[in-house]
C-alpha cells in the first residue's frame, strides 16, 4: 500500500466497460510527512474520497481484489481514507 493525497478528479466518458461508474482520482503518492515521492497517478475509488483527503491506495495485482474491480483494467485503487499519521 502507499500513502497518498487526493489533488483532483479524472473525467473519461469512453472507457473500458469494467469502469463504468467508477471514479477516477488523481493523487500524489507522499512520505509520512506529505513530501511527494510520485506525482499525479490515476486511481479508481471504491470508498468515496475526495480532493484533500489523505488515502491509502493499492497499487499492482492487489488494486483489483477490492469488490468490483476484479475484471476492471486497473493497477491502483483508493481502498481507505487516513483519519491520521503518525511519526514516531
Amino acid at each position: 500500500m502507499k500513502l497518498a493525497m487526493i489533488t483532483g478528479t479524472a473525467t473519461a466518458t469512453l472507457k473500458d466497460a469494467a469502469l463504468s461508474g467508477t471514479a477516477l482520482l488523481i493523487a500524489d503518492v507522499v512520505d509520512g510527512k506529505g513530501k511527494v515521492l510520485e506525482a499525479a497517478i490515476v486511481a479508481a475509488d471504491t470508498v468515496g474520497a475526495g480532493v484533500g483527503d489523505t488515502v491509502l491506495i493499492a497499487t499492482g495485482s492487489a488494486a483489483r481484489l477490492p469488490a468490483g474491480m476484479a475484471s476492471a483494467p486497473i493497477d491502483a485503487t483508493v481502498i481507505a481514507i487516513v483519519e491520521h499519521v503518525n511519526l514516531s
